[in-house]
């Protein structure tokens, strides 16, 4: 199995976001969102980097001595960010890393037995593309497409994520499983899904991870307690302020 030591973790992160422009960097408790990020992953992680096209970012990553990695801005998607990071760090470092965890920059109360948890299942040979999942009771959630639902073989590999309620239950009540939208690739997994063109399912849904599925690539969830919170708009961030979580 493969050490910590042998995996690299990436934040990619872009101040364009069109529902929250310059998330990254506003402040939880004092410190920008990003940066909290990476100083709970720094809690698990001895390789890891920010990467980022905006050289904003990085100007903030050298006032807290954290690695930084500037990137093309045109990039459509967190995971084309990590290829070209993970290349350009390599380079930098001569050294070559057997997986990557990507790791959302928006998602500041992160915990390092999440990433733990995440880098654990990579490690394993048999894992390509692992990502977390948490079980779920409430029915609000689940109409919510906002809320990625996922449904699993009996290994525990995913069959299909959508933003619709799947399965379909005929009552109320039952668990079901939401996604936590963090990823860990098998170095070489993760070359060949950055050439794959996005397919329809992916279109359809606006879900990334259907690419791969469609493509044939396994993707192994693990269960959480983990339940994210992640952070798309201001008023996201106005309603974790209130929570008393922090």
């Amino acid at each position: 199995m493969l050490q910590t030591d042998d995996i690299l973790g990436i934040i990619p992160a872009r101040m364009a976001s069109t529902r929250f422009p310059g998330k990254p960097l506003v402040f939880i408790q004092d410190v920008p969102m990003v940066i909290r990020v990476y100083q709970e992953a720094s809690r698990v992680l001895q390789n890891l980097v920010i990467a980022s096209g905006d050289q904003e970012i990085g100007t903030i990553a050298l006032r807290y001595g954290v690695e930084f990695i500037l990137t093309r801005g045109d990039h459509m998607s967190g995971t084309s960010r990590c290829i070209e990071a993970m290349n350009t760090f390599s380079d930098k470092t001569g050294r070559t890393f057997g997986a990557i965890l990507n790791i959302q920059s928006d998602e500041p109360m992160l915990t390092p037995a999440a990433i733990a948890l995440l880098a654990h299942d990579i490690s394993r040979p048999e894992h390509g593309i692992s990502t977390l999942i948490r079980p779920e009771t409430d029915p609000v959630a689940f109409r919510n497409p906002n809320r990625v639902k996922v449904v699993l073989n009996r290994e525990g590999f995913a069959l299909y994520f959508s933003r619709s309620p799947i399965p379909f239950y005929r009552t109320e009540g039952t668990s079901w499983f939401s996604h936590v939208g963090m990823y860990a690739f098998k170095k070489e997994i993760l070359e060949e899904i950055g050439r794959l063109d996005p397919g329809k399912l992916e279109i359809a849904e606006s879900l990334e991870q259907l690419r791969w599925l469609e493509n044939g690539y396994p993707i192994h969830c693990c269960e959480s307690d983990y339940s994210g919170f992640g952070i798309d708009t201001p008023e996201d961030l106005e309603a974790l302020l209130k929570s008393g979580l922090i």
